[in-house]
């Protein structure tokens, strides 16, 4: 499948577990943190681990904050409010979701693909003046140099570009483009005919 659409695919599930309501929000989150520990369990954790202070500040915030009545004292500002206690779940719910589709898009699509996707999907761009290769190649970088650095050493930038010997390398960097198939475009009309049907029912 075109990694174009793969993105396309990703972003639509994406906004519908945020248009979902709260009554179906557990189910999608139940089901994305298990697909994600099956398919991406690493990656996952380590980027629910770096939001852990988000969602911390998304518990205070909402349920401290949030009109409404007491859920533990007689007086509402010495502690969390029913309805902030909600809003808090709701809210650290979907971005819980989010994360957890992050970890496995990371996971299952190469740097290579999702770059590339990115700049088939950035194509339209060029209209307006602005360079699409430029911003993949960009992106491109910055995700290797991520990926590649060692994980609890920090290093400037350049000392990625200079090996052992220390000699400056200058590895070709290339964007990979895939054609659309029949396939691709037939599920595509599917999945965003049936989108567009749902959001105008």
């Amino acid at each position: 499948m075109h990694s174009g659409l793969i993105l396309l695919l990703w972003l639509a599930a994406v906004a519908s577990i945020q248009l979902l309501p709260p009554q179906a929000l557990g189910a999608a989150v139940l089901v994305c943190v298990a697909l994600a520990a099956l398919l991406a369990p690493g990656r996952s954790w380590r980027l629910v681990k770096r939001v852990r202070v988000l969602l911390i500040a998304i518990a205070a915030l909402f349920a401290w904050f949030t009109p409404g009545e007491a859920l533990f004292f007689d007086w509402p500002r010495l502690g969390p409010s029913r309805e902030g206690v909600v809003l808090a779940a709701v809210h650290a719910a979907r971005l819980l979701a989010v994360v957890c589709a992050v970890g496995i898009l990371l996971e299952r699509l190469s740097l290579e693909r999702l770059v590339g996707g990115l700049h088939a999907l950035a194509r339209p761009l060029r209209l307006i003046g602005v360079p699409p290769e430029r911003l993949a190649l960009r992106l491109l970088l910055v995700l290797q140099y991520v990926e590649q650095s060692p994980r609890g050493r920090a290093g400037h930038w350049k000392d990625w570009l200079v090996d052992e010997t220390g000699q400056q390398t200058a590895d070709p960097v290339v964007l990979r483009r895939e054609r659309m198939g029949g396939i691709d475009v037939l599920v595509a009309v599917c999945v965003f005919g049936v989108l567009l049907w749902w959001s105008l029912k």
